[in-house]
């Protein structure tokens, strides 16, 4: 079997991430150059163009990378310390730009722009040789970016399935569901669930088994979105609206999609719209979001079981997220994690052995990162960083968590901690700037006992907000400055 790397023609070791010394990056996969390749046969335009659009796990252990070009590889050995002895299988092939790959028994299901596919090797050659339809419903134009996401499970076993908004030439956002996220029915059948998004890029459910979804910047969308998926709800962008008419249609807007207007005042005006769980602010949390997905690792990547890790294609990076609820409704605050990474984050996934596979390309678009695509793998070294866990809201101001004790000097001072608050201008441009931004006064910050968190009263506190938060001058209990002392809270509801 042909190594990995002579496929791809570059297989490095990287040290420690620059963004974050807790956190190393174990292998990078690439095929941009041969000269840093272990073999001696390769030959440029002989690699795979690995522009992962969707992995998972088979039975066996294989990793099963699905590729923009329309193939699904299974690699062999992506575990092992031993990098030259990855191997790699070419499963399937002729499928339409498939973005995203979900293992379900012995199949392995893809979704593409026109279906969702069941893949099944059935005479146990390592082949696919049954390519089924197992989901469908939706229509499709033709036009630019009319992608299809998933499918992805909830914690009740439901797949759900998000769909893209048209863009470009042969655009028809009144074809069924285009901007739509749903369930697949028993029979395959799509079954539309919350409308108003645009560029639904990436899914996941949480450790209780709710399904949320990132959204990307863009028309009516002021800046990067996660939504909680919930039947009936409508976010953003009506640029797909039309499909609220078909009959099985679980939304009715009642009033006309408001704009020009300060997002709470948006939200107000309209009883359907639904905030995003969490606002990932342009430029200081990136500006194109991607994937998802929740940390279950048991320890195995760090102190942050629970919380979401959230891809980053133009910033090349991965974010984190912290949700609680509040009056049923999912808000939380959003921390900058992990960057420097190869190329355009396009898909996340953990591994058996509590490694972050990172799924990456960069065709299309543009990435700080310095590679076309590829693959990383990243894992925590065991050294416990000295961060901001959670952030949780409290009547009269918020509660910050931290991974090891602090300095109750530094972090019992007010004035180690700086508050703002802000909205967005909802309306059909693309993006929006920060508006109606006000400084906060912060008049206590009270020391837990056991010096791990840190109680900040608040005056001003303001719903349907952003509240950024930097704790520049927190100390560790070893003198040790926050790795990233900033934090967005979403404040959607303020606790009773």
């Amino acid at each position: 079997m042909k190594t990995f790397a002579a496929i791809l023609g570059c297989l490095a070791l990287v040290g420690t991430l620059e963004a974050n010394p807790a956190y190393v990056i174990l292998d990078i996969l690439t095929a941009d150059s041969p000269s840093a390749s272990r073999s001696t046969s390769w030959k440029p335009g002989a690699g795979i163009p690995l522009e992962v659009g969707g992995m998972d796990f088979t039975a066996d252990g294989k990793l099963a990378v699905a590729i923009r070009k329309g193939e699904v590889w299974l690699l062999d050995g992506v575990l092992e310390p031993a990098l030259g002895k990855v191997g790699y299988t070419l499963f399937a092939s002729g499928l339409h730009e498939p973005l995203g790959v979900l293992r379900e028994g012995d199949s392995l299901l893809v979704a593409q722009r026109t279906e969702v596919t069941r893949l099944r090797d059935t005479n146990g050659d390592g082949v696919a040789d049954e390519y089924l339809t197992a989901g469908r419903g939706w229509n499709v134009s033709g036009a630019y970016h009319g992608y299809a996401y998933g499918p992805k499970r909830d914690g009740r076993g439901n797949q759900w399935v998000a769909l893209n908004l048209d863009m470009g030439e042969r655009s028809n956002n009144k074809a069924a569901w285009r901007g739509w996220g749903g369930i697949l029915a028993a029979d395959g059948t799509f079954q539309a669930m919350a409308g108003g998004m645009r560029s639904p890029c990436g899914l996941g459910a949480n450790l209780a088994g709710d399904m949320f979804c990132v959204d990307q910047q863009g028309t009516w969308i002021p800046s990067t979105p996660i939504y909680h998926l919930r039947k009936g709800a409508f976010f953003l962008n009506p640029e797909g609206i039309a499909s609220q008419a078909r009959p099985d249609s679980p939304l009715k807007l009642s009033a006309p999609v408001p704009n020009k207007v300060p997002y709470p005042e948006a939200v107000r005006a309209l009883p359907e719209m639904v905030p995003p769980a969490v606002w990932l602010p342009y430029n200081k949390m990136g500006r194109s979001g991607t994937d998802l997905v929740v940390c279950d690792q048991g320890g195995k990547f760090g102190p942050f079981d629970g919380q979401l890790f959230v891809g980053e294609f133009t910033d090349a990076k991965v974010s984190r997220v912290f949700l609680e609820q509040v009056d049923g409704q999912y808000q939380g605050a959003a921390f900058p994690f992990l960057s420097g990474l190869a190329s355009g984050v396009v898909r996340l996934l953990f591994g058996p052995d509590g490694s972050l596979f990172v799924g990456m390309s960069s065709r299309g678009w543009s990435s700080l990162g310095t590679k076309s695509y590829g693959l990383q793998r990243v894992r925590w070294n065991g050294t416990t960083p000295f961060a901001l866990r959670e952030m949780r809201a409290k009547p009269d101001g918020f509660e910050l968590a931290f991974t090891t004790e602090v300095d109750p000097a530094t972090a019992g001072r007010a004035s180690s901690y700086a508050l703002q608050s802000y909205t967005y201008l909802y309306s059909n441009a693309y993006g929006s700037p920060e508006i109606d931004t006000k400084p906060l006064t912060i008049t206590r910050a009270t020391v837990s006992a056991d010096r791990r968190s840190v109680r900040l009263t608040v005056d001003g506190l303001r719903e349907l907000y952003v509240h950024e938060l930097r704790a520049e001058g927190v100390r560790s209990a070893g003198g040790a400055a926050l790795e990233y002392p900033d934090a967005y809270y979403t404040l959607n509801r303020i606790p009773r």
